[in-house]
């Protein structure tokens, strides 16, 4: 008895022993490119330079497209991840050298000698409303700006980057340079000495805060231009001040029209002591939207409207209705009268011999079922660790690497799937390795050839989203090495398992459809409902385009998330419905229009998306470079939004017929 006892207790020790270990670890965990970084008081610190961007147009530039400042020896352009990359994101080093906790002001970057052809490039930059964008310590870097309210309220936002150059108030034509970049660092001071931690935490400086505000300042100096002044912060600038900054009331430096022209670049740093913890240093750049919240709660009250007003009908036909049928058709009846009324009978019991036959095109609706199982699976596991804090916007890159990446391995569960329909289509012209084939390169196929369509133009217009041949050539490795052996290993699976039996008996012979009123015919009765899933979804969409091509920071994945969940239970609820009263008609061909009753949501995807691009963004007035970029990614996300909705309206739908026809005797 001792021996057993003390051989509990040593096990419970280890137990607690492993416990402090592993809490231990855990709390000097940290996601991958989040951790803190403390900079010592002088501590040489550089700027990075990212891409080009403008809300006009999703295209984006490299930085040094423009003949801007660059560091001794040339920009280098810094490792990135693939994420990065198919965001077309560029990181390079910059001129902008600084000190933790150094404030200068009037820092010459350069002097830049600019020709004819560099003065157009610039000018055309601007007149796009491009916003050069910079990071420090992986915060970007961010124009403070203030806005007016519909009451006349101000309240203080940001904006990502700075612009450029700046117009002259209603003269577009007339630009002028912002040459001259005001930096303000803020931070936050970690000091431990006189407590528990001096030993093992070092003081320092953490990055809480990184703004930026661009002026345009026609310089002048005292005396010959000498550029070794510029490397050593000797400069006699008589518009600027050491001490105070840009002298007040100075002329800004106009781009000129077709001429060459000189321009001088400089900087400030200052350094501002902040009450901000590190934690919480991303949320200024995260409520950038101050009506965000409020907009998104009515789009989840919109959402939840609909949603009752379809669970009522469900409700009403479940308990109601379809209780009524299955009570009338399970009556024995006895009679030769009554069971001559029970033939003239109309209603969805009289094609029970039909409505389990194979469609037409079954090979197919197979392929799409299962790739319907991959993109929602995606979908949901990415909003899932995007809601955990997973997916945080300061790991650069990390939501496309995460999307790809649960997109292939949801590769099994879409073969198995697939499979398994394919197996009970038996006789339908259905084949297995074609089937297995089909769902391994249909959906991701049309995507990657509307992705290389696109990358081809970018390539033409030079621009930083255009993704490296070695990089497309890398994707098609992860596809093919990794994403087809794993549908092929769910289909072989799917194909060992027994074959779904239909709840009732297929008759020979099919029966004759009715001609059918024209508002329950296919398309009518498709587009009519396609609206309601839709209508779930239009106000997070406005939100989510505008994350894409406005480059914003999309945040809110709660939110999306419940709207996700609330248009899963739309579709389904929708599709049932409308079922349920293609059965009554006697139309037994309700395989593709399951699939179509909720999938045709995706056209007014498209539709809508087209003119928020035609309306807001102005994209066709840029150049029909930034409309085909709008529209090739519109295609891309309104086919992936087709397949998602009609996978989950098709795979309710099934379901619930197989439930009705089960509950019936049939003779």
């Amino acid at each position: 008895m001792a021996t057993h006892a003390m051989k509990g207790t040593a096990q419970r020790l280890l137990w607690a022993a492993a416990m402090l270990a592993f809490l231990g670890l855990s709390s000097g965990f940290y996601l991958p490119g989040v951790a803190p970084r403390k900079y010592r008081y002088g501590e040489k610190m550089m700027v990075k330079v990212n891409t080009m961007t403008s809300e006009n147009t999703p295209l984006q530039f490299d930085y040094y497209n423009i003949d801007f400042c660059q560091p001794p020896g040339g920009e280098v352009e810094l490792s990135e991840n693939l994420g990065e990359v198919l965001a077309g994101e560029r990181t390079e080093t910059s001129s902008y050298v600084l000190h933790a906790n150094v404030t200068k002001l009037c820092k010459v970057a350069c002097r830049k000698k600019w020709t004819k052809k560099s003065v157009k490039e610039f000018r055309d930059f601007a007149g796009a409303g491009f916003r050069a964008n910079m990071r420090l310590d992986n915060l970007p870097g961010a124009e403070l700006v203030v806005f007016r309210d519909q009451n006349g309220e101000e309240f203080i936002s940001y904006r990502l980057g700075y612009p450029i150059a700046e117009q002259s108030g209603t003269n577009a034509s007339r630009l002028y340079i912002n040459n001259h970049l005001r930096i303000t660092i803020r931070y936050h001071d970690v000091n431990t000495q006189g407590t528990r931690l001096e030993r093992i935490e070092e003081p320092g400086a953490l990055i809480v805060g990184f703004e930026l505000k661009a002026m345009s300042v026609k310089h002048r100096w005292s005396g010959m231009w000498n550029d070794t002044c510029a490397k050593e912060n000797t400069c006699q600038l008589l518009t600027c001040d050491p001490q105070t900054g840009v002298v007040p009331g100075t002329d800004p430096l106009r781009l000129q029209n077709k001429k060459d022209m000189q321009v001088l670049f400089t900087y400030d740093v200052i350094w501002v002591h902040s009450d901000v913890k590190w934690a919480s240093r991303w949320d200024v750049y995260l409520q950038m939207q101050w009506q965000d919240d409020e907009i998104h709660w009515f789009s989840i009250v919109n959402s939840s409207v609909i949603l009752i007003f379809l669970t009522g009908m469900v409700a009403m036909i479940m308990l109601r209705i379809l209780r009524k049928d299955l009570y009338k058709y399970n009556q024995l009846e006895t009679s030769e009268e009554a069971r001559e009324e029970a033939r003239e009978e109309t209603g969805w019991k009289l094609i029970s011999g039909d409505v389990f036959r194979p469609p037409k095109h079954a090979a197919l609706l197979a392929v799409f079922i299962g790739s319907g199982v991959q993109v929602l699976g995606m979908t949901m596991f990415t909003i899932g660790f995007a809601v955990l804090g997973f997916l945080s916007p300061s790991n650069r890159g990390s939501l496309l690497i995460s999307m790809l990446l649960l997109f292939v391995l949801m590769g099994m569960p879409a073969g198995y799937v697939s499979a398994v329909f394919c197996k009970m289509f038996k006789g339908a012209g259905t084949d297995r390795l074609r089937n297995t084939l089909m769902t391994a390169t249909l959906f991701p196929g049309v995507i990657f050839t509307i992705f290389f369509f696109l990358n081809l133009v970018l390539w033409g217009d030079r621009s930083t989203g255009a993704v490296p041949f070695s990089t497309l050539i890398a994707i098609l490795m992860f596809w093919f090495g990794l994403s087809l052996p794993l549908v092929f290993f769910g289909s072989f699976l799917g194909f060992r398992r027994d074959a779904v039996e239909a709840p009732v008996r297929t008759n020979p012979i099919p029966r004759q459809v009715p001609e059918q009123v024209w508002y329950m015919k296919t398309l009518p009765s498709v587009m009519m409902a396609g609206v309601l899933p839709f209508g779930v979804v239009f106000v997070e969409l406005f939100f989510i385009l505008s994350s894409i091509w406005q480059h914003r920071f999309y945040y809110l994945f709660g939110f999306m998330g419940l709207v996700l969940l609330i248009l899963i239970v739309t579709c389904a609820e929708i599709t049932i419905v409308m079922c349920y009263f293609q059965l009554c008609s006697e139309d037994y061909h309700w395989w593709w229009r399951a699939y179509f009753t909720a999938g045709t949501s995706a056209v007014y995807f498209f539709l809508y998306a087209g003119y928020y691009v035609m309306t807001r963004m102005n994209g066709m007035e840029t150049a029909w470079v930034s409309g085909c970029i709008f529209f090739g990614y519109i295609a891309g996300l309104s086919y992936a939004f087709f397949v998602l909705t009609g996978f989950t309206g098709f795979i309710s739908c099934f379901f619930f017929v197989r439930c009705i026809y089960a509950s019936i005797k049939v003779d």
